[in-house]
Parts: C-alpha cells; sequence; structure tokens
C-alpha cells in the first residue's frame, strides 16, 4: 500500500495525538506506515531548515516552526484575516497587506521545500484546509507528480466574495495543481464551480471534472463525520459531578462554539431574549448555557465579538434573573472533552446556529451524546453544512429571531414521541457517515482518479 502524507497547519502533537482529523486519517495512517506534518505552534526567530520529527504516535509526525513574521503574515494575516472571512461570507472584515499575501505565498513554499527530501515516489498526499491552498503548485514546481488532494473544511465562498480577493485567479490557479477537491457540502462544489466559471472561465468537462487553468482536477462532495461510537460511550460515562443542577428544575439549552464571528452568538442571544420578552411561561424552566472559547484574539473582529457577546449576555441576565434562575451562562474558556459530552446529554436543546459553517460537528456531537429514551432537540442553521444531511433537526434562519426563538418554543414543548423520532433518524445519519466513513471514501476517490 502506498504512504499517505497528510499536511495540515496544525500538528497533533502528544504521546496520544487526539481530534477528529486524528481519529479520521489514524487507521490510513498507521497501516500504510503514514507520516502528518504540520506547523508546531512555535513561533522562533530562526526557524530550522528541516522538519522536526516527534515519535511516540502509531504514525510518524514531523512539524516546522514559524518565525513571527511568518505567523503574522501567514496566518493571522491573509489566512485568518482574508481567507477566512471571504469564506464565511464577510468580506466587510477581510482586511488586505500585500505583505500578508506575500507571507501566504513564502509558507507554502518553505513547507513544500521541508517535504520534498522526505516524500516516497508512490506517496498519496492528503492536503487539508485553507491554509494550504498553495502547497501543491509549490510541489508540482519541485517536480512531485504523485496524486495530491485537498480537503476544505469550511465553505467555498461563492463569486462574488472570491472576486474579493486581491489575487482571484491565482486561487484558482492553486487549486488546479490537485487531483481532487474535497468539499464538505454540495453548496461548496456549486460555489466553486460557479466561481471558477466566473472569474477564471473555468468549464466542467463532465461529473465533477473541471478544465482549470489549462489543467484537468476532479472535485467532490464528502462530509466530514465524528466518531460516533466513541462520544456516545462518552456521553454515556460523563462524570456524574460535572452535571448542571439549577435550583428551578429548568430545562437546559446549550451551545458549544469557539467564539468566532461566523458562528451567530450575538443572534441567539438575541433571539433568546425574544423568547423570553415573548413567552413569560418560561421564565425560570429554561436555561441557556454558552461555552465559547477564545481564539484569534490578536485579530480585531475577534475582540470586537467577544465585547458584543458579553454586553448581550450581561444585558439579557440583567433584565430577567431572578434570585434563584440566571437565564444565561456564558463560559468563556475551553471544557473537557469529556465534560462536554455529559452536558450535550443533559441539554434538552442542542443549538447549532451559525451564520456560515463548513460542517459544524458540534451538530452531529450533540445528536450522539443524547439518551435514546429520551433525547433532546437539535436546532440547526440552515447555514451549516450539516443541514444538507440533518434534516430531521429543527432547520432556522439564524439572521431571523422570530424564526429562532420559534424553534426553542417548539422544541421545549415538542412531545418524547416526536423527540425521539427526530434523533432515531438523525443518529442513523450520524453512526452511518462517522469520521472513518470520511477519510476512506476521499482516499478511495482519491485512488481511483490515479489508477490506484
Amino acid at each position: 500500500m502506498s504512504r499517505l502524507v497528510a499536511v495540515s497547519n496544525r500538528l497533533p502533537l502528544g504521546d496520544n495525538p487526539s481530534g477528529g482529523l486524528v481519529v479520521a486519517l489514524e487507521d490510513a495512517l498507521r497501516s500504510s506506515g503514514g507520516l502528518w506534518v504540520g506547523f508546531s505552534g512555535e513561533q522562533v526567530d530562526n526557524p530550522a531548515d528541516d522538519l522536526t520529527w516527534h515519535p511516540g504516535a502509531s504514525f510518524e509526525r514531523a512539524s516546522f516552526d514559524l518565525s513571527r513574521r511568518d505567523y503574522q503574515d501567514y496566518y493571522l494575516g491573509y489566512s485568518n484575516s482574508v481567507l477566512w472571512p471571504l469564506c464565511h461570507g464577510r468580506a466587510d472584515l477581510v482586511r488586505i497587506e500585500p505583505a500578508h499575501l506575500e507571507g501566504y505565498r513564502r509558507v507554502n513554499a518553505r513547507i513544500a521545500e521541508l517535504l520534498v527530501p522526505h516524500l516516497k515516489p508512490d506517496d498519496r498526499i492528503w492536503v487539508q484546509d485553507y491554509h494550504l491552498f498553495g502547497l501543491a503548485a509549490e510541489l508540482r514546481r519541485r517536480g512531485v507528480e504523485g496524486p495530491i488532494g485537498h480537503f476544505l473544511h469550511i465553505p467555498f465562498p461563492g463569486p462574488g466574495d472570491c472576486a474579493a480577493l486581491p489575487n482571484p485567479a491565482e486561487l484558482f490557479d492553486w487549486l488546479s495543481h490537485y487531483d481532487l477537491l474535497g468539499f464538505q457540502a454540495h453548496r461548496d462544489l456549486s460555489n466553486f464551480t460557479e466561481s471558477a466559471r466566473q472569474l477564471v472561465e473555468a468549464d466542467q468537462t463532465e461529473h465533477c471534472h473541471f478544465r482549470l487553468c489549462g489543467r484537468t482536477v476532479r472535485a467532490g462532495v464528502f462530509p466530514i463525520g465524528i466518531d460516533a461510537a466513541a462520544f456516545m460511550e462518552l456521553a454515556r460515562h460523563a462524570p456524574d459531578e460535572d452535571e448542571m443542577r439549577f435550583l428551578t428544575g429548568a430545562q437546559m439549552m446549550i451551545g458549544v462554539d469557539r467564539l468566532d464571528y461566523s458562528k451567530g452568538i450575538p443572534q441567539r442571544f438575541r433571539a433568546f431574549q425574544l423568547l423570553l420578552e415573548k413567552i413569560p411561561d418560561l421564565h425560570e424552566k429554561i436555561v441557556f448555557l454558552q461555552i465559547a472559547p477564545p481564539t484569534r484574539e490578536e485579530v480585531e473582529a475577534y475582540r470586537d465579538i467577544r465585547e458584543e457577546t458579553e454586553h448581550l449576555a450581561g444585558r439579557i441576565n440583567g433584565q430577567f434573573a431572578t434570585i434563584n434562575w440566571t437565564p444565561i451562562r456564558f463560559i468563556h474558556r475551553p471544557i473537557p472533552r469529556n465534560v462536554l459530552a455529559g452536558l450535550y446529554r443533559q441539554g434538552r436543546i442542542g443549538l447549532v446556529t451559525p451564520l456560515a459553517d463548513g460542517m459544524n460537528l458540534v451538530a452531529k456531537e450533540y445528536v450522539a451524546a443524547q439518551d435514546e429514551d429520551d433525547p433532546g432537540v437539535l436546532i440547526l442553521s440552515r447555514f451549516a453544512g450539516a443541514a444538507e444531511t440533518m434534516d430531521r433537526a429543527l432547520i432556522i434562519n439564524p439572521h431571523d429571531p422570530w424564526e429562532l426563538a420559534g424553534a426553542m418554543a417548539q422544541a421545549m414543548r415538542m412531545s418524547r414521541e416526536e423527540r425521539r423520532s427526530r434523533h432515531a433518524d438523525l443518529l442513523a445519519g450520524v453512526v452511518e457517515r462517522d469520521v472513518g466513513w470520511w477519510s476512506r471514501t476521499y482516499l478511495d476517490a482519491l485512488a481511483a482518479g490515479s489508477g490506484g
């Protein structure tokens, strides 16, 4: 079996590397003697001119450091102040600096330079996410001829947002060097198709085959999943001491998101305020637990969303709280995964309402964590990739506070019979298309296109 080489922005370190992507790729990496390469997380004055190796996993791991300048330009700059907002429909938050694009090119070229000496002729290379759009082009420039695939974990932008890039033609030239482009949802494949057609006059030559910048590339939809069986077990055995207890016997509604402007947290707070204003019978009967760990706080837009969210939570609690009941509990720090699983299981409502999202695995984790005999209700944004397959959730428009508040009320009043019916259908999909299914399906498609 040819070796799998995975490349991602961050390398999973530690003696027992964890995370959804590790679960997805570990079998393939272990069985093929695979290699995973990624950023160490360290910023240094003088990065080494070779990879650093990390023993201790069931597959090979190698990392690279970044200079402080490269971290600012490539990671905080072009990746997260240009690509991230554009892919999430927020062109108004884009901050274009020529140095940032140059840094993105420079780092993708450097990763290729570090990687090439360690590649074998029959390696399959799987590049992950928006930080590394340019990596295949740099590898091809250095003579790599084997199959290279890319998977985008976030949404692909439509023509209007792509046109706001400082280098839209270059983006599609980068992508043309891959053999297979993987997207989370049909929405993303449609956006790619239309953006390429309008901006670089690409042609779709046959189903999922495109003539792009003079090269042929395949594209497909591969919705990522979770390790459903493991998460179900985690939820069943969550520690009792971490259970939430409420003096009024309230039911819990839970949201778990990084504190990012794409997640729609202020919109859901406003909808919850509307619910409490219009249905006073629910006072002291519902508690909203929002867990929102910080992320990218060096970027101004992230500091702004934190201030807005904390202000809203304080205002709503000040308006509605009683001696025995606080409507919103807002936690701005990470919570251990085993504790989260137990909290999902307690949640009468799982609130997953992003304004834009590639997939959103919280939706799948919430479903997997439920007690099948007395499950909660998933409220899901139509703008999450998960909505394409999880249509038994209550699908809502997160921009409409009346619709979202109505879904909250519907979930609180839903009969046990209906909750069980909806949950059974959702759980079947989560279990069938788990994270192992995702990696196998993608890698099989990559192999098929390369004659493997």
